[in-house]
């Protein structure tokens, strides 16, 4: 098989609406039923909504837990209701490669840190999107046995696209990142 992947030249918000795009078209190929994308404050699932508009594929945004309020992480209540308005169901949970421990408690060396660094070598959103799609998993929103889409980013909006079957964090290397649509070039 032969694909095309799209590198831009340059990280973040600018090039959400071609991630998605790209997203869409795949998963419609593919017959895929569900995206995951992360959203901090619902940019990037408001985005989604319109590019998704009229298709039958379910679209979750994984926002982050609420241990992270005092850095201006997470999606506030009026964020999260304007995303469920627009027909996106919002999942908000812990990190899915942060070892579930205490920070700082065991370095920078722990598994959830190596796999997140191993990613970042592809881009931040790759490790983004990685992570969001374990999230969903273990909430029990998306199975383990389909391919989705996961879409991530860096900072803001998303530039990332990659079709996945996603695995339980302990069962990470079960993970299969089974195509890259799209990725900053330099990460």
């Amino acid at each position: 098989m032969e694909r095309t992947v799209v590198y831009f030249e340059k990280r973040g918000k600018q090039n959400t609406e071609e991630t998605l795009r790209l997203a869409r078209a795949r998963a419609e190929e593919l017959g895929i039923k569900q995206v995951v994308a992360a959203s901090t404050h619902g940019y990037t699932a408001l985005k989604a909504a319109e590019i998704f508009q009229g298709s039958a594929i379910e679209l979750i945004a994984v926002s982050i837990s609420t241990a992270f309020d005092k850095e201006g992480w997470t999606m506030s209540p009026k964020e999260r209701e304007k995303v469920e308005q627009a027909g996106v169901r919002v999942l908000t949970t812990i990190h899915g490669l942060a070892d579930g421990v205490a920070e700082g408690l065991y370095g920078e060396s722990t598994p959830g840190n190596v796999i997140a660094n191993t990613l970042r070598m592809f881009s931040q959103g790759m490790k983004v999107a990685v992570e969001v799609s374990i999230m969903a998993l273990e909430a029990g929103v998306v199975p383990m046995d389909r391919e989705i889409i996961a879409v991530g980013g860096t900072d803001e909006g998303c530039d990332t696209a990659v079709v996945v079957r996603p695995a339980h964090a302990r069962k990470i290397k079960e993970y299969r990142i089974c195509e890259i649509l799209c990725k900053p070039r330099i990460a």
